[in-house]
């Protein structure tokens, strides 16, 4: 570790994680409750569940962007974090409201939570993923400020590089999106029209800035490839990812009642979507290839080269079998979408924050050259597990997509199936799908085990000095 302060990023690493592992539990239960719908309805309903499954991914997402960004603003700009106290303050602050949010969802119900946090004041709760009280969102800006207020002042008094300037801008637009949670109005069309500019513009858009920065830059830590090839091809995958996904955005709008010139943005933009996660493939492969040392955190190269690969099917693939008008006016709302949301931030973001976390944790231990080799081996297993356990829910959920539109959807009206007695059709998938949900959290928990495993348990890592 280069700089002292980079160690502020252990804390958000660490509760990431510990978040991550709740999110993927509450998916199991989801998982469950699909085929046995009345599993523990009592203590937990679906409703909440699936809440505090979104919302835990959100929040653990949030903290492993900004453990990522704490850890390498500073080496990147050659200079210690502009407030190390001011950073572990924003820790502190938004695990409490994050843990205090989840207590809430669990333990007290909705239309009490929305008393008890004055929403009637500034009304903005009730709707999907953004259903945090108005005191917690607010709370959420006032952590976001303070963190890019202190990295942009870090930025400003140190090096300026192309991953840093990408990176800030990613999280500035976070900021500055997250605002229309607080714009609720009372006509529906009009809601989901802004609901979508924080949604969709972080998924789609800002958040791949996020991605691309800690990519490259880990890339370049563990292959040695000259910094001036891997930021302009950083360059030109931004510039693709901004233009196909800011007009992609209309492929939501297809069907609450804007333009009909809608229909033909949304189709064209989201049809060049996949453009930038493959040449991030293509980026990924070609600067191991080009590679001048051989760093011996393997495994933080091996999830490298799997965020870029998941990410073009879960985001590219999967995102582009279902947004072109004529497709989605079948597929929207169904198990599909489900499929595509999996897979997609699965390969995407978390990935990319595994990414980091396995490479930067092991230097801030004291393990320049990363774990041991029997931790690294341990780790790779996890990889393929998760990997492979994801694609299992993401084929599932695909397959139980296409039959409820056959069943639901196609038939006219006479012949097509309600609703529940499709649910009752798509159950031996759901059975698939839970399964392979059981294979992820094997997986999860293996990568969590294998943070220790020490020297003294398997061989250390010798290798060349760190990039």
């Amino acid at each position: 570790m280069k700089y002292e302060s980079q160690s502020v990023a252990k804390n958000y690493f660490i509760f990431a994680l510990v978040l991550f592992a709740g999110q993927a539990l509450f998916g199991l239960l989801m998982g469950l409750q699909y085929i046995i719908g009345d599993f523990l309805a009592a203590y937990i309903p679906f409703n909440v569940a699936r809440m505090v499954h979104t919302n835990l991914l959100l929040v653990w997402l949030l903290f492993g962007f900004m453990g990522a960004s704490y850890y390498l603003v500073p080496e990147e700009s050659e200079t210690e974090l502009f407030s190390p106290l001011l950073a572990r303050i924003t820790f502190w602050v938004f695990a409490a409201a994050g843990v205090a949010t989840i207590l809430g969802y669990l333990f007290v119900p909705y239309s009490e939570l929305a008393e008890l946090t004055f929403n009637e004041l500034l009304p903005t709760m009730g709707r999907e993923f953004l259903e945090m009280p108005t005191i917690t969102k607010i709370g959420v800006v006032l952590v976001v400020l303070s963190f890019v207020f202190n990295l942009g002042m870090t930025i400003l008094k140190g090096r300026k590089t192309v991953i840093n300037m990408v990176l800030i801008t990613g999280l500035i637009g976070l900021a500055v999106f997250f605002l229309f949670s607080f714009y609720n109005p009372e006509n529906l069309v009009l809601d989901k029209y802004f609901w979508w500019f924080v949604v969709h513009l972080w998924v789609e858009g800002v958040w791949e800035l996020i991605m691309g920065a800690i990519l490259a830059f880990t890339l370049i830590k563990v292959t040695g490839v000259d910094r001036e090839i891997i930021e302009k091809w950083l360059y030109v995958i931004i510039a693709m990812a901004l233009i196909s996904g800011l007009i992609g955005m209309g492929h939501h709008y297809f069907w609450i009642g804007p333009s009909e010139y809608w229909l033909w943005l949304g189709s064209i933009f989201s049809a060049i979507e996949p453009i930038p996660f493959f040449m991030m493939v293509v980026f990924a492969f070609k600067m191991v290839r080009e590679r001048r040392l051989e760093h011996g955190n393997q495994i933080a190269l091996t999830w490298a080269l799997g965020t870029s690969v998941m990410a073009f099917l879960g985001a590219g693939v999967w995102g582009f079998i279902h947004t072109l008008a004529p497709v989605n006016y079948y597929t929207h709302g169904s198990q599909i979408t489900a499929a595509h949301g999996h897979l997609a931030f699965f390969g995407a973001y978390v990935m990319i924050v595994i990414t980091i976390i396995s490479y930067a944790m092991p230097i801030m231990r004291g393990r320049p050259q990363g774990n041991c080799l029997k931790a690294q081996k341990l780790e790779r297993s996890a990889f393929w597990v998760m990997c492979i356990s994801m694609l299992g829910i993401t084929l599932a959920l695909t397959v139980a997509g296409v039959w409820q539109i056959v069943l639901q959807r196609l038939p006219d009206d006479a012949n097509a199936l309600s609703f529940m007695a499709t649910q009752e059709q798509l159950h031996p998938i759901f059975w698939v799908r839970f399964v392979c949900g059981l294979g992820f959290v094997s997986g999860m928990a293996m990568y969590l085990t294998s943070f220790f495993v020490g020297e003294k348990n398997g061989l250390a890592v010798d290798g060349p000095s760190q990039a």
